[in-house]
């Protein structure tokens, strides 16, 4: 399946609490789970007014209904198109 980089728009998210980080991820599952096996969520990078997703997806289209089941924002769909760490320089 494709991965994709999902950014949304969320000012404050940075001041977001633990509790509050462990309450979105149990929605999250939630959905995914009604969802079914055509989207996985990797892991969020939360910084002061954006988080940063990674899922794997069928399409960008069943990314969007768990971002609207959820009525969180997905900003910005983007299809990983090719990974590069530094172990590339080898």
């Amino acid at each position: 399946m494709p991965k994709y980089v999902i950014e949304r728009d969320v000012p404050g998210a940075g001041a977001a609490s633990s509790e509050q980080l462990k309450y979105d991820a149990k929605e999250s599952n939630a959905v995914l789970r009604d969802l079914g096996p055509d989207i996985q969520w990797l892991e969020s990078f939360v910084t002061d007014d954006k988080i940063y997703c990674v899922y794997i997806a069928d399409s960008a289209d069943v990314i969007r209904e768990h971002a609207r089941c959820l009525d969180v924002p997905a900003t910005r769909i983007s299809a990983v198109r090719a990974v590069n760490d530094p172990s590339n320089a080898a």
